[in-house]
């Protein structure tokens, strides 16, 4: 299956230097930041590089899914590689560790670093259609907002670059509130030029309903309800209700359906290349997460789920008595085979009978093991998600009962009676349909990477009495300290070496 991977590797190879001392000299065959941004095609690759960090294994390649899947309550790490498996149970003793924080940072700012070369150099380009110029500059402020969205989520108060970074530079850090004020600048902006769609030879790169979802994300992670309705109407209500449910709930996570009709953002892996995950010719579009995250015998099993999970799933049964078949997709389980029939338990793995494994994303269909070069897609955001968010958000603004229906379109995929009907002790309570909700969310996006951000938004991070209720589902939130492991440790290096920059007090 051919696959549109959005990247530039001539671009890549760009040296951008700050030298002052006129013994530093730049390299002939390598190209400096004078001598390019004279093109339109230069322009392209410039945005084009910014997509290529999604396979980069700071970010969405490896380590990101340990902090937003593995640190949550949804799942742990058995790694015999102690410090790996510390840092998702809130032991965080060397903050520059390099696979549990300073490669995320590193590639974090990386993409921000290469946003902010096409936003400043991009304007002074002659183009002969501006729209295409306003295109090009539109994805760079999505892009951006995108990074920084995520460093908001792990690390809260963190420097705010907005100019192409020189090697003297020493940002200044920021509130966490003036990074949202800035994602939301960024993604209204850049709503105003990008398209409705992209043709087919351009899939893959953010349309508007691509960023009304991220201001969704944005503002409800502040609690801002009123605005993040505005955001969704779009989506659901508005001029941007394209979307629509696959019939088939598992044609999210393979390569066989992607960027269908449930897409609204997904990155595009492919396993074309077999190289690293570093800036050579032959780097890797591939995902390395199933490899980290499979049963032990067909992969590192660095990962895996909590077997709670697998209890949430068979609390109700589908309308016709059976089980809810999200959980055959979801969860590698021992009595896979016995619940569904699936002859996928009968290959070389090991089992434990208390352990559970993420199967979203594998490759299972087509082979018997996994390595470092996955080709499904990840969907980022999808419209399963948008329903269940629209449908908190309107319980948020006080209107319950019209929440109801969003959350039936996701059950009544999988043949799950209505919630109402299942449910019935719910009524219009806040509360009660809240922490209704909160299970409809995991049953539908279990280990895709937003349980973190849930958490944090529904406050359940905030105090003893909820952390407690957490840990007995996840023994390792015992370890959590409130105020504290809500989010992490800015890179030590980092601090050390920037007197602008402040390590977090509780640290």
């Amino acid at each position: 299956m051919k696959k549109i991977i959005i990247i530039a590797a001539a671009f890549l190879g760009i040296v951008f230097t700050a030298c002052e001392n006129e013994l530093d000299l730049n390299s002939p065959n390598d190209l400096t930041t004078d001598q390019y941004w004279k093109t339109e095609s230069d322009a392209q690759a410039g945005v084009n590089s910014i997509y290529a960090m999604f396979y980069k294994d700071g970010v969405w390649a490896r380590w990101i899914y340990f902090r937003l899947d593995l640190t949550s309550d949804e799942g742990y790490s058995n790694s015999p590689w102690t410090e790996l498996a510390d840092w998702t149970r809130f032991n965080y003793i060397n903050y520059n560790f390099w696979e549990g924080n300073v490669v995320t940072w590193r590639d974090t700012y990386k993409a921000i670093f290469r946003c902010n070369q096409v936003l400043a150099n991009v304007p002074n380009i002659a183009f002969q259609n501006e729209e295409d110029k306003k295109k090009i500059i539109a994805q760079a402020k999505f892009l951006r907002a995108l990074n920084y969205y995520y460093a908001a989520v792990i690390w809260e108060d963190i420097p705010l670059v907005l100019e192409p970074s020189e090697p003297a530079d020493l940002p200044e850090q920021k509130n966490v509130a003036e990074i949202w004020i800035q994602i939301e600048k960024d993604l209204n902006e850049a709503f105003e030029d990008l398209p409705g769609s992209w043709p087919a030879d351009q899939t893959g790169r953010p349309d508007k309903g691509a960023v009304k979802a991220f201001l969704a994300k944005t503002y409800m992670q502040q609690r801002k309800w009123t605005e993040a309705k505005g955001a969704l109407d779009y989506l659901v209500t508005g001029a941007g209700a394209k979307y629509s449910l696959v019939p088939n709930y598992r044609d999210n996570f393979t390569d066989v359906n992607e960027n269908n009709s449930e897409s609204v953002f997904e990155i595009q892996f492919g396993d074309q290349r077999k190289g690293g995950t570093d800036e050579a010719q032959n780097a890797a579009v591939s995902s390395n997460r199933s490899q980290f995250f499979a049963p032990r015998g067909i992969g590192w099993s660095d990962g895996q789920a909590r077997f709670w999970l697998v209890d949430a799933f068979k609390q109700e049964n589908s309308i016709d008595g059976s089980l809810d078949v999200r959980l055959r997709w979801t969860l590698y389980y021992p009595d896979l085979l016995a619940d569904f029939g699936d002859k996928t338990y009968d290959r070389n793995w090991e089992w434990n009978n208390d352990e559970a494994w993420f199967r979203k994303g594998s490759r299972d269909y087509q082979r018997d093991n996994e390595d470092y070069y996955n080709q499904v897609n990840y969907r980022l955001v999808r419209y399963a998600d948008i329903l269940l968010r629209y449908a908190e958000v309107l319980n948020e603004l006080g209107n319950t009962a019209e929440a109801y229906q969003y959350v039936d379109l996701v059950r009544t995929r999988v043949n799950m009676n209505p919630l109402a009907v299942a449910h019935p002790e719910i009524g219009n309570d806040h509360d009660k349909f809240l922490e209704r909700l909160k299970t409809e969310r995991v049953l539908e996006l279990a280990g895709e990477s937003v349980r973190w951000e849930d958490l944090k938004r529904w406050g359940d991070l905030d105090t003893q009495a909820s952390v407690d209720k957490i840990a007995l589902r996840d023994p390792d939130f015992k370890n959590f300290t409130v105020g504290k492991n809500h989010r992490m440790p800015i890179p030590q290096s980092d601090v050390d070496n920037n007197p602008n920059l402040k390590q977090h007090p509780e640290y």
